[in-house]
């Protein structure tokens, strides 16, 4: 018997999602958590095969929840289920760790779609995050040693406040953005970087600074 984890904040998401899970599979048995802290002691009480976490729970981390989760449950399979855009956060979630990413404004076929995959091969993206991949992969676009000069102005701007501690909805009044399209900045700053947290971005653009003193 599998057994399936739904971290989802939102009881109608949850409740739509168990009855997709359980017509999919059988046997299988479905946990819920509606915050972090659940997530912890359902892994810390149960063998579970694979996640479906959603990013935006209350005490949620970000990131930092994958390596968390693999505290308690290393071989545990996580399944980000998010409405964040998929061309933007999915490849930086898999590099953090997750084994795949499915938007919630996908159908029902390719939730289970992603489900099977998840439980039978271990991984999952989509079409769009495959043709992305390829994208990337046929661009090949290099920006020299210092991955600075790739970021945008805008994403200067963003990267400049965010390293002086502007909060993302101080940010997006002091630029006139909207709070997704700062996050969005922001997701795009990591990904250029290389990094997953703001402390490595601070780390990382304080040594090509000292470096490169123009930069």
């Amino acid at each position: 018997m599998k057994h399936i984890l739904l971290v989802e904040d939102h009881a109608i998401v949850r409740l739509a999602t168990r009855f997709l899970i359980l017509d999919l599979l059988d046997p299988v048995t479905v946990h819920e958590a509606a915050s972090l802290a659940e997530t912890m002691v359902k892994l810390a009480s149960n063998s579970i095969d694979l996640i479906l976490l959603d990013i935006n729970i209350p005490d949620g981390e970000g990131f930092n929840m994958i390596p968390k989760i693999r505290e308690i449950s290393p071989k545990v399979l996580i399944l980000i289920f998010s409405s964040l855009e998929e061309e933007v956060y999915a490849l930086h979630y898999i590099k953090a760790g997750a084994n795949g990413f499915l938007s919630k404004n996908g159908s029902q076929a390719e939730i289970k779609k992603a489900i099977l995959s998840m439980l039978e091969a271990g991984n999952y993206i989509s079409v769009a995050v495959q043709q992305q991949l390829l994208r990337n992969t046929l661009d090949n676009k290099s920006y020299g040693e210092n991955p600075l000069e790739g970021l945008s102005q805008r994403e200067l701007e963003v990267m400049d406040m965010l390293i002086e501690g502007y909060w993302t909805k101080e940010i997006a009044i002091r630029l006139s953005l909207t709070e997704s399209s700062v996050s969005t900045y922001k997701a795009r700053i990591f990904e250029k970087l290389k990094v997953s947290t703001l402390i490595d971005m601070f780390k990382k653009v304080q040594f090509f600074k000292s470096q490169n003193p123009g930069a």
